[in-house]
């Protein structure tokens, strides 16, 4: 009998365990509360790469992100981050024009670039090659710039006509998709800037001449192909500069026509697209008075090649004392404004009389 008692008990102890782990298991584990006042702030982080020069026109180091005033659509923005130079690494693209048009210092052009390559960019920096003819052409991958100048160096100049705006898509597309994000992101293009071979370009022509009857010929042939053309550059221009933007790439651009680009209408305009891309990103489109280097007289084309090569060497020492002192500013916009939807900037200095700052004028929304 009183054996049995502690066996019943330990029976009885196992029962009430087993109905309390049932109960317990029937009882719904109540939700966590939600904090009402808790609102969700969705922001979009721009991106904007700044030079500031003196009155000199010499670089401004050492500033501070308190030194800028950024503003969106004129309302005032918080800049969240400036980053420096010597700090964020740099991502450049280097084109190089093969056409026909741009071939008379072209070994010249080769050795200076790939120079500069390796005087401006430090272990961090990458860079990327292309070339500009029938279409653009990835030479190179980015890299550093041992690899990169000498990829520079295996170039040759062909007689091939140029898809100029192609080209420039193709490599902001590049760096958008591979330059890591929160670098300075560079396009450095040596070319005349004219175009006679990219898509927008060649179908505009054929459409329009698809659509006339077989009695236009001559003058008013070529008067509606001009049409043509000149309209489709319009379009093309605009889709470049929306590359450059969603790329956050300053664009820069060196022609080597030099002064001879105004003696038609073609090159006039191709100088005209790549001033409008350097002002639309903040950079800056070179036009040296470069003298003729392919005349009758060898004496003059010795001279001439002498000065020309002089006047490249210091573009490209400007351009990398430039981008040696390159700011990022990056703010958080918390406006909603929809996709797609172009927004203007504008970039101040504060408290630094004379100096001039130069910065993209706006960025197209994107997720």
């Amino acid at each position: 009998m009183n054996k049995a008692i502690p066996g019943k008990l330990a029976i009885l102890f196992f029962s009430l365990c087993v109905f309390s782990l049932q109960q317990f298991a029937q009882t719904p584990t109540p939700s966590p509360k939600v904090d009402d006042d808790i609102i969700k702030v969705e922001s979009r982080l721009v991106v904007v790469p700044v030079s500031v020069t003196d009155s000199d026109g010499q670089p401004v180091v050492g500033l501070k992100a308190s030194d800028f005033r950024i503003a969106e659509e004129n309302k005032p923005q918080t800049i969240e981050n400036l980053g420096t130079a010597d700090v964020v690494p740099l991502e450049i693209a280097l084109l190089f024009d093969i056409s026909a048009s741009t071939d008379a210092m072209f070994k010249f052009e080769q050795e200076t670039a790939a120079k500069f390559l390796k005087e401006v960019m430090r272990p961090i920096d990458r860079a990327t090659v292309f070339t500009i003819g029938q279409r653009g052409v990835l030479v190179q991958p980015r890299d550093s710039s041992e690899k990169t100048a000498a990829s520079i160096r295996t170039i040759s100049p062909t007689k091939e006509q140029t898809a100029f705006y192609d080209s420039v898509r193709l490599a902001a597309d590049y760096l958008n998709k591979n330059a890591p994000q929160g670098t300075r992101r560079v396009i450095v293009i040596i070319s005349d800037g004219e175009d006679t071979a990219s898509e927008g370009i060649v179908r505009a022509i054929w459409n329009a001449e698809r659509n006339i009857s077989d009695s236009v010929q001559g003058q008013e042939l070529r008067a509606l192909r001009v049409k043509a053309r000149d309209s489709a550059k319009v379009v093309e221009q605009n889709k470049v500069v929306k590359s450059l933007q969603n790329a956050d790439t300053v664009f820069y651009s060196i022609n080597p026509a030099g002064s001879s680009y105004l003696l038609n209408t073609i090159s006039v305009f191709g100088q005209q697209n790549m001033q409008k891309f350097a002002d639309e990103t903040g950079g800056t489109a070179f036009l040296p008075k470069f003298l003729p280097v392919d005349t009758t007289d060898p004496y003059q084309n010795e001279n001439g090649m002498k000065k020309n090569q002089a006047m490249l060497e210091l573009i490209f020492r400007q351009l990398a004392s430039e981008l040696r002192s390159q700011y990022l500013i990056q703010y958080y916009s918390e406006t909603d404004f929809p996709l797609g939807r172009f927004v203007k900037l504008e970039v101040k200095l504060q408290g630094h009389p004379g100096s001039k700052v130069r910065a993209r004028d706006g960025y197209f929304v994107k997720n």
